[in-house]
């Protein structure tokens, strides 16, 4: 099944995705799905860290540097 979606860009960014489309050859439609998908991964993503983020601070990962240290 596929739907539709119809946004308004300003001209700037009609322009830049024009033009990104043009030098990697890929759709204007390809791009937005690609960056659609990446923003909802990115989304995803920082709702699981806030939610083991009161955990893991129990458990004494406070930093990047701390998770690094143990699985490495």
């Amino acid at each position: 099944m596929s739907t539709t979606l119809t946004i308004r860009l300003d001209d700037k960014l009609d322009v830049q995705l024009t033009r990104l489309a043009q030098e990697t050859g890929r759709t204007r439609s390809e791009l937005v799905r690609s960056f659609i998908r990446q923003q909802m991964a990115r989304a995803r993503f920082e709702r699981a860290r806030r939610l083991i983020e009161p955990a893991a601070e129990r458990a004494g990962y406070l930093t990047d540097e701390d998770v690094f240290r143990d699985v490495s």
